[in-house]
């Protein structure tokens, strides 16, 4: 570890360093950051990129009396280090380790747990608010990203806190980007403050200039102060940050330390909500992750020294990009949809070929499904294309602007169940209880890629009139017995016709299913698999089927209530099932682990399968 960095176990350390050993201090951040996201994989550009303002902001505020709300979180890899965690970094989105997020049950030093986007304004105003009411001075910071400014709640956020009028900051960090380069009237605005910053400054030097005139200096002052909104229109335009009740300050340099800690410090004495705007570098100080911060913004692993990370193979996000461009090819109707996922959702391909049917929206779930309502309402046939995690935020959407009206829109829910090492805020859990409340809804679940392509042509030429859903899992897919084949049945089967026992389950979880299934014929257990593909509506004859087993075990990657587990049973009841049932799912949230990790401690994997039919089963 670094010499300086080894001195650093709380903000409060930050104070006994000179200017020249915190710019060195910010190096072997770096360092430790590159080296640690090489190894557990992570959100790299984005940490390199807020280094200095990390460090400055630290050094400023007290905290954790003063507190920072980070949006999204995953840029607070330097704030853990800085925060008390230094010597755990390295176990930073492992099981048992650190959250790549801040995490309030973690430290003190975190504020506000985060993992989704354009929340910190209005999670900062809050505690501001509560502040202000208990008799707090303390200081409240918000940082967010440009790309965050896409999504509305930040401007809900900003909406209110124009009126508060006490210790509040928001710094805006402009990177241009979020994961893909920004887009939208947003980000055009923003590029032109960055070129365009005369009148801050030319402000800052006429106040500054006439306080030191003796006797009548700051009386001038003032009278400028009172018309400077005709200042502004002859000067520079009044930003929509002004307009909304901040003053605005910037663009500073984000990576010129000694201006950010003078320019902090100066908004503290400031009695009304500031905004701070910075401009920053997405993967700064790593020549591979500036060069590429979009690659560089999550990765699962690389090589410091090349900057290549190990070759990952084809996804399901890739099969479904390549399915929905052979479509597109001879169906000038479909169009597809992205907030601000293009590479992570397989839509680079789609993009580039169809650049006027692709719509990429902002980090703005709900207006990425109302849009695509829009769309439906006049004969396209709009996929949107959304992690499971993520489509959360949209879920009055799908009811009001999409299932109520009857239009005919796609969700391809990406990521769905467990993901892995971003751990609870971003598992995909969720999505398959609020969907099976939404009326008409229909949902299809592959498990392998040669279903995806097959669901995907179903969605888009068949239920007509309904929300249609395609939900899949990360990263590959996995065991598939020899032979099999769904085909395009609403359920399939796999093992002994004549077993008693049953495994009901969907989507990645077949593939477990049917490797416990082979591991419990060798314990002298005969198990036949039922397998839905379609989870939503669920057929009837599946349940009539599966109503003359004696035992169902039920496993479901997802919340148990309600599930599709759930609603099984309370099928079989009425098809007068009289056997025993036992159901398998997600109780709570799931923290940060592998996959298969996640999926072995919760139960759901091959072992977990037979452990608990063995159990039941008495051998």
């Amino acid at each position: 570890m670094g010499q300086l960095l080894d001195r650093i176990n709380s903000p409060e350390d930050l104070r006994e360093l000179t200017l020249p050993e915190l710019n060195a201090l910010c190096g072997e951040i770096r360092q430790k950051i590159i080296e640690t996201v090489s190894q557990n994989g992570g959100h790299l550009a984005s940490n390199l990129g807020v280094v200095e303002l990390t460090v400055a902001l630290h050094r400023v505020f007290q905290m954790p009396e003063d507190q920072i709300v980070w949006d999204v979180g995953h840029q607070a890899y330097t704030h853990k280090i800085l925060c008390g965690r230094r010597d755990q970094i390295g176990t930073i989105r492992t099981q048992g380790g650190l959250s790549g997020y801040p995490n309030r049950s973690e430290s003190r030093y975190d504020s506000f747990n985060v993992g989704h986007s354009s929340t910190s304004i209005s999670a900062a105003l809050g505690i501001a608010a509560a502040k202000k009411l208990k008799g707090d001075p303390g200081y409240v910071v918000a940082v967010i990203g440009d790309g965050a400014l896409s999504g509305g709640l930040a401007y809900e956020g900003l909406n209110n806190a124009g009126r508060f009028n006490k210790n509040f900051i928001v710094i805006l960090n402009d990177n241009k980007m979020s994961i893909s380069r920004n887009v939208g009237s947003m980000a055009r605005y923003l590029a032109k403050i960055r070129t365009e910053p005369g009148y801050q400054r030319a402000k800052g030097n006429v106040e500054h200039t006439l306080e030191r005139i003796p006797l009548i200096g700051r009386p001038v002052r003032d009278g400028i102060r009172k018309g400077k909104a005709v200042l502004k229109q002859i000067l520079y335009n009044s930003t929509i940050f002004e307009d909304l009740g901040f003053h605005y300050y910037g663009p500073f340099d984000g990576h010129d330390l000694p201006q950010l800690l003078e320019v902090l410090e100066n908004t503290k004495s400031i009695p009304k909500p500031v905004l701070l705007h910075v401009i920053t570098s997405k993967g700064k100080g790593y020549p591979f992750a500036e060069r590429h911060p979009g690659t560089f913004h999550g990765v699962s692993g690389f090589d410091i020294e090349t900057g290549q990370a190990p070759p990952s193979g084809k996804s399901f996000s890739d099969v479904f990009g390549e399915t929905l461009c052979k479509l597109a090819r001879s169906d000038p109707r479909i169009c597809a949809i992205t907030a601000a996922m293009q590479l992570g959702t397989g839509l680079t391909g789609f993009r580039q070929e169809f650049s006027n049917r692709f719509y990429d929206v902002g980090i703005a779930e709900e207006h990425a499904v109302t849009f695509a309502g829009g769309l439906s309402s006049q004969g396209m046939i709009p996929v949107f294309a959304v992690y499971s995690t993520f489509l959360q935020r949209a879920f009055d959407q799908v009811i009001h602007d999409a299932a109520l009206q009857r239009l005919k829109v796609v969700l391809a829910v990406d990521r769905a169940g467990i993901v892995g090492e971003d751990g609870e805020t971003h598992q995909g859990i969720f999505d398959v209880p609020f969907l099976n409340s939404v009326p008409g809804t229909v949902v299809y679940a592959p498990s392998f890629y040669e279903e995806l392509e097959t669901d995907l042509r179903r969605a888009l030429y068949e239920d007509e009139g309904h929300v249609t859903v395609v939900r899949y899992p990360r990263g590959k897919q996995l065991f598939c017995p020899e032979g099999f084949s769904a085909g395009r049945e609403a359920f399939s089967w796999y093992g002994d016709p004549a077993a008693k026992i049953l495994i009901a389950t969907y989507g990645r979880l077949f593939s477990f299913a049917c490797q416990a299934a082979e591991k419990l014929r060798e314990k002298g257990i005969a198990v036949r698999v039922l397998k839905l593909n379609r989870i939503c509506p669920i057929d009837p004859q599946a349940v009539e089927a599966a109503a003359g087993a004696e035992r169902i075990f039920f496993f479901e990657e997802g919340i148990e209530a309600g599930g599709t587990g759930e609603i099984f049973r309370c099928l079989l009841d009425g098809a007068g099932f009289s056997g025993q049932y036992r159901l398998r799912g997600i109780r709570g949230f799931v923290k940060q682990a592998s996959m298969m990790q996640s999926l072995a401690e919760l139960g759901l994997d091959d072992a977990g399968m037979v452990n608990m039919i063995v159990s039941e089963c008495g051998k």
